[in-house]
C-alpha cells in the first residue's frame, strides 16, 4: 500500500524546501503571494483564473481594494498550499476544491470564519445549495463559502437510442444496462455506456445510489458490505457483457461521442462538458441531449465545484473577507457562469431567466438537488486513488469483486487511522 504521510510530515518537508530555495536564492520565494496592506493575494485555480482577473475589477471598483489573481494550475495547487502552510506566506483569499477542504481544514491553513457569516446577507448558508454548504463546515465550524458547484449527469445521443428503439432515455439501472448492451450490438468496437476509468467519484456515487453510506457515523468505511459491492458488480456488469471498453480509449469526446456510429452513445459527466460538445462538435447539435441519472435506490450524483477560503495567516482577513462577500453576490456568481459555465452556488442566480429559460441547466438544476459531496475526510483523494486501482484489477484483469472490495475496504480503514 502506498503510504500516505501526515500533512505535518509534508508541512515540515515543505518548509525544508522553502528556506533552502530561500537561501540559495537570496530572496523570499513567496514575495509574489505576499499581499501588502492595499493589495489583496487570489490564488485562483485552473483555466478560470483570467476570467477571475476580469470579474475582481468590480470589486475594486467598489471598494478601492486591488486584486493580485494569481494563476495556480490544479496539478500544482496541493503542493503550493503546503508551502504557503510551512512558511506561514501566501494568499489572503484561496480558491480551494471541495474534495481538498477537509485537508486544508485538518492543517491549519483556512481561517475559521464562522463568527462572520452572519455579517452580511451573502454569505448566509441559507443562500446556497445545503450540499455545497456542508464542503465548507467541520466540527460545528465554518472555513470557506461555495463559490460555484458542479454535479454529475448522463450524456446521451438522442438519434442514436431513438434508432435503437428508445425514445427517452434510461431512468433505471435496469434500463441503463438494457440500453447499453444492446447498443454496444451495433457492431464491432462499439459499446453502449462508458465507466471512466480515471473518475474516482464513479464507484462512489453507484454506491450511494444503492443505498451505501460509503463512511459509517463511526468513521468507518463500509467498502466491503452488500450496498456497495452489488454497486461495483453492477457497473462489473457493463464490462463483462461487452456494453462498456474495459479500459479508457484515449479519445477525445468528438471521436468517442461523435459520428454517425459514436463508439460511446451514452456517458456520465459535468456542466463543462455542454460548453465542450457545443464548441468542439456543433455538427451534433439536436443529436444529443442530458438528463439526471438513472436511479437505483435513489439517483444521487456526486456534487463538487470550488469553495472559497481565507487563508490562516493572511494579515488582511477583514478585506479577504469583503473579497469573499462580493465574489458570492448572485448578479456577480451570474457574471461567472456566463464567462466559465461553471454553475453557481448562490440559489438566487437560478433564478435569472438565462437559467430558468434553458433546459439544460434546468436538468443539473434538478440533479444538484439529489447531489452529495464526496466524503469529506482529510484522506479522501487518497480513497479515490485507491478505487481506480481496485477498479482497474477488476475491470481490466476480472479480479473478483467481493475479495476486491475487501482488500479496499481494509485499505482504506488504515488510511482513516491516519
Amino acid at each position: 500500500m502506498k503510504k500516505r504521510f501526515s500533512l505535518t510530515v509534508l508541512a515540515a518537508a515543505a518548509l525544508s524546501s522553502f528556506l533552502l530555495l530561500s537561501a540559495c536564492s537570496g530572496s523570499d520565494s513567496n514575495k509574489d503571494s505576499s499581499s501588502s496592506k492595499n493589495e489583496l493575494v487570489f490564488w485562483a485555480m485552473g483555466d478560470e483564473a483570467s476570467t477571475t482577473k476580469e470579474l475582481v475589477k468590480g470589486f475594486t471598483k467598489e471598494t478601492g481594494i486591488k486584486v493580485k489573481v494569481q494563476a495556480i494550475p490544479w496539478s500544482n495547487a496541493h503542493d503550493k498550499m503546503l508551502t504557503a502552510i510551512a512558511s506561514k506566506s501566501g494568499p489572503d483569499v484561496v480558491q480551494v476544491g471541495t474534495t481538498n477542504m477537509a485537508e486544508f481544514v485538518e492543517a491549519g491553513a483556512l481561517a475559521d470564519i464562522t463568527n462572520k457569516i452572519d455579517s452580511t446577507d451573502n454569505l448566509d448558508p441559507s443562500k446556497f445549495y445545503p450540499a455545497s454548504v456542508e464542503t465548507t463546515q467541520f466540527h460545528d465550524k465554518t472555513y470557506g463559502i461555495p463559490w460555484y458547484v458542479e454535479t454529475r449527469v448522463l450524456f446521451y445521443r438522442t438519434d442514436i437510442l431513438e434508432a435503437a428503439g428508445y425514445s427517452e432515455p434510461p431512468k433505471t439501472w435496469d434500463e441503463l444496462h438494457d440500453v447499453a448492451v444492446t447498443l454496444s450490438k451495433r457492431g464491432d468496437d462499439l459499446y453502449g455506456f462508458n465507466i471512466d476509468p480515471n473518475e474516482g467519484t464513479f464507484g462512489f456515487m453507484f454506491g450511494r445510489q444503492n443505498g451505501s453510506e460509503l463512511i459509517n457515523e463511526k468513521g468507518e468505511p463500509v467498502l466491503d458490505e452488500k450496498e456497495f459491492v452489488d454497486a461495483i458488480n453492477y457497473l462489473d456488469s457493463f464490462i463483462k457483457d461487452g456494453a462498456t471498453p474495459k479500459q479508457d480509449l484515449g479519445m477525445d469526446i468528438t471521436q468517442s461521442f461523435g459520428g454517425d456510429k459514436p463508439i460511446l452513445p451514452m456517458f456520465v459527466s459535468g456542466p463543462w462538458m455542454v460548453n465542450t460538445l457545443e464548441t468542439t462538435a456543433p455538427e451534433l447539435d439536436g443529436k444529443w441531449a442530458i438528463a439526471t441519472l438513472p436511479k437505483k435506490e435513489n439517483n444521487l450524483s456526486a456534487l463538487g465545484g470550488s469553495d472559497l477560503a481565507v487563508f490562516e495567516y493572511s494579515n488582511q482577513k477583514e478585506n479577504a473577507l469583503k473579497l469573499i462577500d462580493y465574489l458570492s453576490r448572485s448578479d456577480v456568481q451570474m457574471d461567472y457562469l456566463k464567462s466559465t459555465k461553471n454553475l453557481p452556488s448562490n440559489v438566487e442566480a437560478w433564478e435569472d431567466p438565462s437559467i430558468k429559460n434553458d433546459g439544460n441547466y434546468q436538468i443539473f438544476k434538478e440533479q444538484l438537488e439529489a447531489s452529495k459531496a464526496m466524503p469529506l475526510v482529510p484522506q479522501y483523494e487518497e480513497m479515490a486513488e485507491s478505487y481506480k486501482k481496485y477498479w482497474e484489477q477488476i475491470a481490466v484483469n476480472g479480479a473478483d469483486v467481493d475479495q476486491s472490495m475487501k482488500d479496499f475496504n481494509a485499505e482504506v480503514a488504515q488510511m482513516l487511522k491516519k
